[in-house]
């Protein structure tokens, strides 16, 4: 879920708890909005989480002292 999303269904939610009025049998439109936010809140948190990992690169350079040869090599892994 992006951030864009949560917010959405943040602001679904808050339309359906807040500003909707409709009798449906069987149904709270409330309870389905506040149920909306929840879910919105909770993606927003993890959306920002996510954004806030970095990727970290080693990169090294070693010559083999058999042949003399240029190795590189380069290791990626996410940040905390």
């Amino acid at each position: 879920m992006r951030i864009g999303s949560a917010i959405v269904l943040i602001a679904v939610g808050a339309i359906l708890a807040w500003a909707v009025n409709a009798e449906i049998p069987y149904i709270s439109l409330d309870l389905v909005g506040y149920i909306l936010i929840g879910a919105g809140v909770i993606g927003l948190i993890w959306a920002l989480m996510a954004s806030q990992r970095s990727r970290v690169t080693e990169s090294r350079v070693v010559q083999d002292p058999n042949t003399g040869e240029t190795v590189r090599r380069s290791e990626s892994h996410d940040g905390l």
